[in-house]
Parts: C-alpha cells; structure tokens; sequence
C-alpha cells in the first residue's frame, strides 16, 4: 500500500517539475524572443517606446518575468554544481 502511495507521490512530483520547467523555459524563450523585437525596433527607429497602460496586464508580466528571472538563476546553479 505504502508502495503504491509513493509511486504515486513521484508522479505527482514528476509531472509539477515537467510543469514547472515548460512554464519556466517558455518565459526565458519569450523574454529572448521580445529583446529581438526590441533590439531589431531600436535598429531601424533608433529608439524603443514601450507604455502599458493595463494594470492587470502590466502585473502579469512582472510576476512572469521574475518567475523567469528565478527558474533562469536555479538552471544556472543547476549547471554549476553539474560541472563539479
């Protein structure tokens, strides 16, 4: 019985990471793919202008991008203590 809890348990576990990792490499492969239209606008203008005037939206994409500034700094020690 216990066996079959932990089992389970691990699954459960298996699919929040897999969650948690889609989630965090789309943000990181969002927020490279916005500096490209960033960067690609301030070589043709010459400047970049960006206003947001949606609170709940301008909330949204903070919560996302310190979650992505989070998962980008946990992969980073991942690969460090992996070089070790």
């Amino acid at each position: 019985m216990f066996a079959i809890a932990m089992k389970k348990a691990s699954m459960i576990d298996r699919r929040a990471l897999i969650l948690i990792h889609s989630l965090g490499l789309s943000c990181l492969g969002g927020a490279i793919f916005l500096q490209i239209l960033v960067f690609t606008n301030i070589l043709q203008h010459g400047y970049f202008m960006a206003v947001e005037n949606n609170g709940a939206i301008l909330a949204f994409k903070m919560v996302l991008t310190f979650f992505a500034l989070v998962y980008f700094v946990y992969l980073y020690q991942r690969l460090l203590r992996s070089l070790k």
